[in-house]
């Protein structure tokens, strides 16, 4: 496996599997039982593969384990510590409550969904093994284990499969150097969901990609602009299926809105999105500003500029701060040569290039007004606005939820009433969710400073955040 794979793939992957297996099951009441179980008995085969590793939990086994879960079942959303310690007191392997049922569906009707489960068991504890982008032998063990239960149960009853057990050991990434050649130790596991074509890994839906913007707070008039620009370009899709005419349009974006109002995040799923519906081939975002694009000397900038675009073909050039490109006090100045290039790399591959320019609402105003070129291409703007006392609030909750913290109600009462009183304060310093994450981050460092004088800090107070680590934020 060429590294771990996230979070949009595993869930694809388990839901797929799931999905396939349910499809099997004749019997009524024993898919309704297995539907109801299933995901919960795999979040615990994850929470028995992790604790085998020996490997410290990170933020991305919180992100696998709440991908963990079927259409119509409830979404699991663990935070960091709760996971943690789920793994660490992990009480050992209990076969699934409905596997009894499945295994007297068998003697009855002579079908093998006992051992077929069995196999996709393994495979699910594979896959979450590969959090890491490495499935280790205590790990593959593990699967092993679990599976021989199960089989066990099966072998008492004389229940037979149509084909041989997977072999875990097949699994089990090599640690020695391999050649180019040679198949990656998770390849077997992903051929069988059938998850990955070419060996790449499967793009995000449309479906994961909302709801991934959905969960972003706030934001409420930008999510409702992008879910706009979706229908239009789905409706132009229907036009041109039925040979209707399609007028001209551009998908190219100007965002308007102070710093830490979420632009970046939101063009970084603009991109996959767009992709998700067909109009980019690749998906990715490219990220620059005005020290991206202009050189110092003559003719330079328009290879520079070039070669920005070059590298954001099939997918979304995001230029931070445009307006800087644009000097208006200086006529010699190098950031016209790529506006230039830039609209002309616009017009040379229109096909497969979105460009995003960004910035602060008065200057990006100014920005697109400055090239008659700006105005045609750029005619769709997204305005981001600040986050309100009660946002800032929200995030800070979620980036302690995220890393590990619990606020106590007396830091929540204070960090509530502080976000609150910076908002109505605000000036053009305001930082919006960069702000949150520099007090967070400056909460944790004084939390570390006050622990350090703790003779034997326990758990709780590792992961408690108080008023005193805040008030210094006044």
């Amino acid at each position: 496996m060429k590294g771990s794979m996230t979070a949009a793939e595993v869930h694809r992957q388990y839901q797929d599997g799931i999905t396939a297996f349910r499809r099997q099951i004749a019997d009524p009441t024993l898919r309704l039982k297995f539907s109801q179980e299933v995901d919960i008995f795999m979040r615990a085969c994850a929470l028995g593969a992790w604790s085998r590793d020996g490997a410290s939990v990170t933020p991305r086994y919180v992100e696998y384990y709440n991908a963990v879960y079927t259409k119509g079942n409830p979404v699991p959303s663990i935070l960091f510590w709760e996971l943690a310690t789920a793994v660490s007191e992990y009480p050992g392997f209990q076969p699934p409550g409905f596997f009894a049922r499945m295994r007297a569906a068998d003697k009855v009707s002579g079908s093998k969904l006992s051992r077929r489960f069995i196999d996709l068991m393994t495979l699910m504890l594979l896959l979450f093994a590969a959090v890491d982008g490495v499935v280790s032998e205590e790990e593959a063990a593990f699967a092993g284990q679990c599976a021989a239960a199960l089989g066990g149960l099966c072998d008492r009853e004389g229940l037979k499969g149509d084909k041989p057990p997977l072999d875990v050991n097949d699994f089990v990434t090599r640690r020695e150097p391999r050649p180019e050649s040679a198949v990656p130790a998770a390849a077997p596991a992903e051929a069988h969901m059938e998850a990955t074509a070419a060996g790449e890994p499967p793009a995000p839906t449309l479906e994961e990609l909302l709801a991934e913007l959905d969960a972003l707070c706030g934001l409420d008039r930008v999510k409702a602009d992008v879910k706009s620009l979706i229908n239009l370009v789905k409706v132009r899709r229907m036009r041109e299926e039925h040979q209707l005419p399609v007028p001209p349009m551009s998908l190219h974006l100007v965002f308007m809105g102070n710093p830490g109002t979420g632009k970046t995040t939101v063009a970084r799923l603009l991109a996959q999105i767009y992709r998700a519906v067909g109009v980019l081939s690749k998906g990715q975002l490219v990220e620059v500003d005005r020290s991206g694009l202009v050189a110092g000397f003559v003719g330079q900038t328009a290879i520079k500029t070039g070669e920005a675009i070059q590298k954001a073909l099939g997918g979304v050039l995001f230029i931070d701060e445009a307006y800087a490109l644009a000097n208006q006090e200086n006529a010699n100045d190098f950031g016209r040569e790529a506006i230039e290039t830039l609209l002309k790399g616009m017009e040379d591959h229109r096909a497969d290039l979105i460009v995003i320019v960004a910035g602060y609402t008065e200057l990006m105003g100014k920005f697109i007004g400055a090239n008659p070129g700006l105005e045609s291409r750029f005619n769709k703007y997204f305005y981001f606005e600040d986050y309100n006392g009660d946002q800032l609030m929200e995030i800070f909750r979620s980036m302690c939820g995220k890393n590990g913290y619990t606020i106590r109600e007396d830091a929540a009462e204070y960090a509530a009433a502080y976000f609150q009183e910076r908002y109505e304060e605000r000036d053009e310093n305001f930082g919006n969710a960069r702000e949150v994450r520099n007090i967070f981050e400056r909460a944790v460092a004084r939390q570390a400073d006050r622990l350090a004088a703790m003779e034997a800090p326990g758990k709780e107070d590792l992961m408690t955040l108080t008023r005193e680590d805040l008030e210094d934020e006044a």
